[in-house]
């Protein structure tokens, strides 16, 4: 039985009857500008926990933060009976964290620096609300030691580690000083921050080609550039110390040597303030671009269980070194021999820990606030299960097909969550909301849940495929053809994958012959619906043959369509097959010869028998018409596409960071025209071709938005 729970009074009262096994997303939420249906309960194969009533915890929890992370936080605090306070920007007055709490405060500008990072305003906002304590989440401020500091000055529970390991961890150079004692295996590297970019060069030049140039104080894959000779060592010090600046007030680079072909492997660690840990088994996280994690798992396919006891050993020994408590990851880079090497320790709640909590059935957010508030933890090292396979897509609001992903912003007009089974969705939005550019892109972390690795990657691909969101781009497309891709699929993975993967970029899925009849014929029944819908006839019983033709990135598909017993009869020019269960609806769930195909989404249809279909997450604008016209367009003459190749346009909404160039300027090809930076990530824009700089039409500092016009070349 799964319980929904309808107000705040309701979970109080459940928490008495020591037994709560599923998470529920919530009360009925607080009124809005728009009416919010209530987010269904966590499916039975999330947790497996029991309240204790006679543990009191908190009064009131402050969320210092947004976004989906504050909206999970909130959802076990209410499942606790614990009252929670959000705090917001101008941007978030109407977002879900802030229509879940029972409690908000406004708390500044829509800038981060304006807000969720203002640590004066946050520690008001719990003398206002009478909080006794704060639930950092992760970014802004939760590896922030002042900000545990003063929360602890002002007896405010921080709940996470104790401000020292936090300091001594968020340092990249301090914490491999610290491994290194703990006796954890590390990564052959330069022992200290290096001053400059010539500094930088003769370290790698001492190291060996090629190095990753990695900000001290960073994370995220926030500041990190890899360098394999001297000019891309000197830019990607600029860069990285340039994105270190910004996103952690510490531009302090250091130099490692780069393991290529590594795997990306973490361990989950719990520790209390009685000197007890636990690690939680691993995640594998190697599927990433630009250092930025787009898909986890966990377990890993590639770890055996002696290397997953070695690498826990490990990550205890360190948190027992630093005298750390709480939640916290202690990252591995790991070669194609199984050695592991030290990379980092993340001081806060990771993005990925959902996953870990499918395999284990513990709720890692309800351990921190119980060993924020003084008590041990809830199972030995013994006690903890590896039980099944989940998987997570980190679903961004990015059109995976420039760089794997430049962030999009807009309002999401239609969004719909995927319902099948063993799904779980971690999302901060809801539809009406908006991405907006002060913020990190992530709509959703996607989560599925199987007995093994195929089931769960089975149950993802069913979850991705009625995944519905429009109003922005969106990188569902990479994530399901990364998801079915074979490689993937056998667990043969690195952190080169993408790019090993997809050596030209990612395209989105390419039709093959069969797929494009498919799709024709899904069109252009979609067509003939509306027309009969227009006359108030069912299609299903009133059509007879017709002949379309349909075009598809330019290449025509002729169909004649016919109606039988078992649903529609179509041939093409190359191939005949019968469609059957077609409904034009929202989520196209048809089979073709009694085999089901992947689910299809129409996205629309519009004027001119043009109809946009969303297939293995890539989009599709199909237009349907007669045969004659079809004959008449293929005559038709080309209009030439223009020349942007003189022309630097912004990709998306940022800043300017950097202007490179002036008017009069001699530029080549691949030069460097400007930096912008878009949520919290830097990206330098080059020119496309020679010629001389014949405008500028922003200066640094300003503003830009998507398909903005930097700079003109003639």
């Amino acid at each position: 039985m799964i319980l929904v729970c309808k107000s705040s009074s309701i979970i109080r009262a459940l928490h008495n009857k020591r037994n709560v096994r599923y998470y529920s997303y919530l009360t009925s939420r607080f009124e809005s500008r728009r009416n919010v249906s209530t987010k269904s309960a966590l499916p039975d194969w999330y947790f497996d926990t029991t309240v204790n009533p006679s543990e009191p915890l908190f009064n009131k929890v402050l969320i210092a933060n947004r976004g989906e992370i504050a909206c999970r936080v909130i959802a076990t605090c209410k499942r606790l009976g614990i009252p929670t306070v959000a705090v917001f920007s101008d941007s978030d007055a109407q977002s879900l964290h802030v229509r879940l709490a029972d409690e908000k405060i406004h708390i500044g500008a829509s800038a981060s620096k304006d807000s969720y990072l203002r640590m004066d305003r946050i520690l008001e906002s719990c003398k206002r609300t009478g909080a006794e304590a704060v639930h950092p989440g992760f970014g802004f401020l939760s590896e922030n030691t002042l900000f545990a500091s003063l929360l602890k000055e002002n007896d405010i529970a921080f709940i996470g580690p104790p401000s020292a390991a936090i300091k001594a961890m968020g340092d990249k150079i301090e914490s491999k000083r610290i491994a290194e004692s703990a006796r954890v295996n590390l990564i052959p590297g330069f022992d200290g921050a290096v001053a400059d970019a010539q500094e930088a060069v003769r370290v790698a030049k001492d190291i060996g080609y090629p190095v990753m140039l990695k900000a001290s104080a960073g994370g995220g894959g926030k500041g990190m550039r890899v360098a394999y000779n001297d000019e891309e060592c000197i830019k990607g010090f600029q860069l990285s110390s340039q994105e270190a600046k910004s996103s952690f007030g510490d531009d302090r680079i250091l130099v490692e040597k780069f393991i290529e072909s590594p795997r990306h492997v973490e361990i989950q660690v719990l520790g209390d303030q009685h000197g007890n840990y636990l690690y939680l088994h691993e995640r594998e996280c190697s599927i990433q671009r630009r250092n930025q994690k787009v898909i986890e798992e966990a377990p890993s396919p590639f770890i055996d269980q002696n290397t997953r006891d070695a690498m826990g050993q490990q990550a205890v020994s360190l948190a027992r070194e630093v005298g750390y408590f709480s939640a916290g990851t202690v990252e591995f880079l790991v070669d194609k021999n199984k050695k592991f090497y030290f990379l980092e320790m993340n001081t806060r709640l990771q993005v990925e820990h959902p996953i870990t909590e499918c395999i284990t059935g513990i709720d890692i957010v309800q351990e921190m606030l119980r060993v924020a508030k003084g008590y041990k933890l809830t199972k030995s090292q013994s006690e903890v299960a590896l039980k099944g396979h989940a998987v997570e897509c980190r679903v961004y609001a990015e059109d995976p097909t420039k760089n794997f992903g430049l962030p999009s912003i807009g309002r999401l007009y239609k969004y719909r969550e995927p319902k099948t089974d063993k799904v779980r969705c971690d999302s901060g939005i809801d539809e009406g909301s908006e991405i907006s550019m002060y913020y990190d892109p992530m709509i959703c972390k996607l989560v599925t849940y199987g007995n093994d690795r195929n089931e769960a990657l089975n149950n993802m691909t069913d979850a991705l495929d009625s995944y519905v969101i429009q109003g922005v781009t969106h990188n569902i497309s990479l994530l399901r053809t990364c998801i079915d891709e074979e490689r993937f699929r056998s667990g043969d993975i690195t952190t080169n994958y993408l790019y090993e993967t997809f050596p030209d970029g990612f395209q989105g899925h390419s039709l093959s012959a069969t797929d494009r009849n498919y799709l024709s014929a899904i069109a252009a029944l979609v067509n003939l619906n509306q027309e009969y819908m227009f006359m108030n006839k069912d299609l299903t019983k009133h059509l007879k043959q017709t002949s379309l033709s349909v075009c598809c990135n330019d290449v025509y598909t002729n169909l004649d369509i016919s109606k039988s017993e078992d649903g529609f009869e179509i041939s093409t020019d190359d191939e005949q097959f019968t469609l059957s269960n077609f409904d034009a609806n929202e989520l196209i769930n048809c089979s073709v010869n009694k085999t089901k195909i992947p689910i299809i989404q129409l996205l629309s249809r519009e004027s001119g028998g043009k109809v946009r279909l969303q297939y293995l997450g890539t989009e599709f604008v199909l237009t349907v018409m007669t045969p004659r016209s079809a004959e008449l367009l293929q005559i038709l003459p080309v209009r030439p596409k223009p020349d942007l190749s003189k022309l630097v346009k912004a990709p998306m909404a940022g800043t300017l960071v950097e202007i490179a160039l002036k008017v009069g300027d001699t530029v080549t090809a691949g030069q460097e025209a400007c930096v912008l930076e878009a949520m919290k990530m830097q990206n330098s824009l080059t020119i496309s071709s020679d010629g001389v700089v014949k405008k500028v039409n922003f200066e640094a500092g300003s503003t830009v938005n998507k398909d903005d016009l930097i700079v003109e070349i003639e």
